[in-house]
């Protein structure tokens, strides 16, 4: 009797369920499309996250690689055939099985397919050969590699997508126009976690959980737990701090210059704010070298190495990180963020802010200001006028523009600082190659080969110095690259191919001195990974790698919150 009224008076939260609730979050563009394949954009990525998954993922939290549609695997001797065997439990969010065709399917018809434009290729190609991918069984995949290739785990994350709903349009050819952000979202179907339902343009995405996602908690249950996402889309960052402050959302990745103003309403906005330490995600300047789209003289300043590194000096880190992320910033000059830990090399070519060594370099590369107008103009007289562009939504990005085109102009530079929409960016960038100097930033991540479809001269991000399309061009352009480009290409392939980690870091290593001293992208800072999070979730675990979503399906709502 006494125990039954114990348990009578146990507080009712202690036997709620963990199911329920939605939880809020933001983004600041729209997505470009709803196509993971095709998408050269992180808004894409965003939106449709939630929706697919590879054969593996990586831990947030140890950053370890682990089983997600594989659920095991096993290979040969010498590093060349791997068998993957596949979860049997998975369902499409039709309800059709999740088999080996899928897999197959994913890799030959789409990845491999040299009709449809991936960044994917790039990552999954070794010396230029593709993996052989083959059925074994309904639920096993072989794959054939022409050598060892230490990312394959890493990059077999890649998003598996469904063989009966795009086959059709892979065969007429349509697949590049298929799943646009004009498709409904009920017909975008995947594996994941959660269920796109909505798209309203500029204003919101919404998904809900999906009923018959494989994984399972500790006690058997269905997961996730979360029953709803409402992802708003807002016009930059400064709309998304006020819709956070507004608990319109439940999340927000906090910039420097927030966090003194967030930290005095922690208490009463009902929200934790935490600093967890040197984060990914880069801001650097790079210069449009592309000799099919740029016009003389541009052409020669942008391609002169003098020019490029007066820049590098000119760019003031110590002054961005104070005044733009008030001190929640980290100076940046190798392309790997320091957040990578082992594959991060410090021992790069540092540019430390000095306008006057600056001016000394232009002036002994022959850029002087011939007519004293204020202007240095090059040695055939041309004035240096150019074009900065950046995304006009992101806030940090514009401020550090601001910064670093006044100083450019300190330098004799006549510089017009231009953000603009997001996606037209992206289009100038991978489709136009209209622009002059553009302030941009990469996602980052601890694994260099990731970045192939950036660095290797033929990848599908190589923006600076695109390969052309045109194969009568290619030639031509192929006999222009440089030597330290054609350098990288071969760091990639044989880094790919190393097995031990130490050997495998000296090639990632040279990379990127090799970066640091070519300047096609020049580094300024990345931020401090700074989170505010509302006081109403179980179980999440934010990371600097992770972020704070890594383990969306364990996340529980606390039922007051629901």
């Amino acid at each position: 009797m006494k125990k039954n009224l114990f348990l009578l008076l146990i507080p009712s939260i202690l036997f709620s369920s963990p199911y329920g609730g939605t939880l809020y979050i933001s983004t600041i563009s729209d997505p470009k499309s709803f196509n993971g394949i095709i998408s050269k954009e992180s808004s894409t990525g965003e939106a449709i996250g939630f929706l697919f998954e590879g054969l593996t993922d990586r831990d947030g939290v140890t950053t370890e690689i682990r089983p997600c549609l594989a659920k095991s695997w096993d290979y040969s001797k010498d590093g060349k055939v791997w068998r993957f065997h596949l979860r049997e439990d998975v369902k499409w969010f039709d309800g059709k099985p999740f088999t080996a065709d899928d897999v197959v399917f994913t890799y030959n018809s789409l990845i491999y397919n040299d009709d449809i434009p991936t960044s994917s290729r790039d990552v999954l190609t070794i010396d230029g050969e593709k993996l052989v991918v083959e059925k074994v069984s309904t639920y096993t995949v072989q794959f054939t590699l022409p050598k060892p290739f230490a990312p394959l785990l890493h990059q077999l994350g890649q998003a598996i997508f469904p063989k009966h709903i795009l086959e059709k349009a892979v065969k007429e050819k349509a697949f590049s126009s298929t799943w646009g952000v004009d498709t409904a979202p009920q017909k975008i179907i995947g594996t994941g976690p959660f269920i796109m339902t909505e798209y309203r343009p500029a204003e919101r995405i919404v998904y809900k959980r999906n009923p018959n996602y494989w994984k399972k908690d500790k006690k058997g249950n269905g997961l996730p737990y979360i029953e709803k996402i409402v992802m708003l889309i807002v016009s930059d960052q400064q709309a998304q701090l006020a819709s956070f402050e507004a608990g319109e959302t439940d999340i927000l990745s906090v910039m420097g210059k927030d966090y003194a103003y967030l930290k005095n309403k922690e208490a009463k906005g009902r929200f934790t704010l935490a600093n967890y330490g040197s984060g990914f995600g880069s801001n650097f300047l790079s210069f449009n070298q592309n000799k099919l789209a740029v016009k003389q003289p541009k052409l020669a300043w942008f391609s002169d190495i003098s020019f490029r590194k007066a820049v590098a000096h000119s760019i003031d880190k110590e002054a961005i990180i104070k005044n733009v992320m008030l001190g929640f910033g980290f100076s940046q000059a190798s392309a790997m963020e320091e957040a990578a830990k082992f594959f991060y090399n410090p021992n790069v070519v540092q540019y430390e802010y000095d306008l006057e060594k600056a001016k000394k370099i232009l002036e002994k590369a022959g850029y002087i200001d011939r007519n004293k107008d204020g202007i240095r103009e090059d040695a055939k007289g041309n004035p240096i006028k150019f074009t900065l562009i950046t995304n006009a939504e992101n806030n940090t990005r514009r401020d550090i523009g601001v910064i670093i085109s006044e100083d450019l102009k300190k330098l004799g530079f006549n510089v017009g600082f231009a953000p603009i929409d997001f996606n037209k960016l992206v289009n100038m960038l991978t489709s136009s190659c209209d622009w002059d100097a553009m302030l941009i930033g990469l996602t980052g991540g601890i694994e260099p080969h990731s970045g192939k479809n950036v660095w290797e001269s033929t990848g599908e991000l190589h923006f600076w110095n695109p390969e052309p399309g045109n194969e009568e061009k290619k030639k031509a352009w192929k006999e222009g690259l440089s030597l330290w480009e054609k350098e990288i290409d071969t760091i990639f392939n044989k880094g790919a191919g190393e097995l031990q980690e130490k050997k495998r870091k000296a090639f990632y290593d040279k990379w990127q001195v090799i970066v640091s001293q070519q300047l096609p992208l020049i580094y300024t800072v990345n931020p401090a990974t700074l989170y505010a999070i509302r006081d109403k979730f179980i179980g999440m675990k934010p990371t600097a790698y992770g972020g704070c979503l890594h383990n969306l399906e364990e996340i529980s709502i606390k039922p007051k919150w629901r």
